[in-house]
């Protein structure tokens, strides 16, 4: 196993001062990842722009983990398919395995299991959107230091959030939320209101799901042009950019 296992049950007194980055990760099988992409994508393919994806949004963590109190995690499901991640990520990233039934379970658990672990803080983090400027994991690292109790969200074009940030387990933002829908944030924030702390939001960005969010980031990435509602420039993306590069010389 090239990664370390976290232990809920093993708190390591060495994580105290760092917030956990954990990318919310599928192991890469063909059709079993990124099947909304598949068309225009063969499951093949859709399989490997999300290990592209990974690679990426894990380089941009990492980067960031160099520099910051934060360190790179990959809660993955399934259980038995660590070996999955082999040679993925950048050296120093551990993982820990999702438990629970329903995605918004698997996000409050992950989180609980992370705290447990000794982490001061966690930021839960969408494998979906490869070109998050650094700056936005940035500025959630950087709330999440300051005193006193908040969440940070980044939300997302679609309704969702690409990120949620915390420095306890809020069991009440991860409840009675409509998952896979445009009002995915809007009840997240209206759920953090009515428990009363302060809630910072990153920049708004994208996920690339479906066909029509794959020609935007082909649009970023390959033609250098910024999707309109973004105010940042993104992340450079390079395993997502040689990938289209590759589609485009196929076609």
């Amino acid at each position: 196993m090239a990664y370390s296992i976290l232990d809920p049950n093993h708190t390591d007194s060495s994580f105290q001062a760092l917030c956990a980055l954990a990318i919310m990760a599928k192991a890469p099988r063909p059709g079993k990842v990124k099947t909304r992409l598949s068309p225009p994508l063969t499951p093949e393919q859709a399989a490997e722009i999300n290990t592209c994806f990974l690679r990426d949004t894990t380089a941009n963590i990492a980067t960031l983990a160099e520099n910051a109190s934060s360190a790179g995690v990959i809660s993955y499901t399934p259980v038995g398919d660590e070996h999955l991640f082999d040679g993925l990520l950048p050296q120093g990233y551990r993982l820990v395995p999702q438990r629970g039934d329903g995605f918004g379970e698997r996000l409050l658990t992950t989180a609980e299991d992370l705290f447990a672990c000794g982490f001061s803080s966690v930021c839960l983090i969408d494998s979906d959107s490869p070109t998050v400027p650094r700056e936005a994991f940035s500025m959630a690292v950087d709330a999440l230091q300051q005193p006193g109790d908040r969440i940070v969200l980044g939300p997302s074009h679609d309704g969702g959030y690409y990120l949620i940030g915390m420095k306890r387990a809020h069991t009440e933002a991860f409840e009675n939320i409509t998952w896979s829908t445009d009002s995915v944030f809007a009840e997240t924030v209206a759920a953090i209101e009515r428990i009363g702390i302060e809630l910072v939001t990153l920049p708004l960005w994208y996920d690339v799901d479906d066909a029509e969010t794959l020609a935007v980031l082909r649009a970023e990435l390959i033609d250098g042009l910024r999707p309109g509602f973004t105010s940042l420039p993104g992340y450079a993306a390079d395993h997502s950019r040689n990938f289209l590069r590759q589609l485009d010389r196929l076609t």
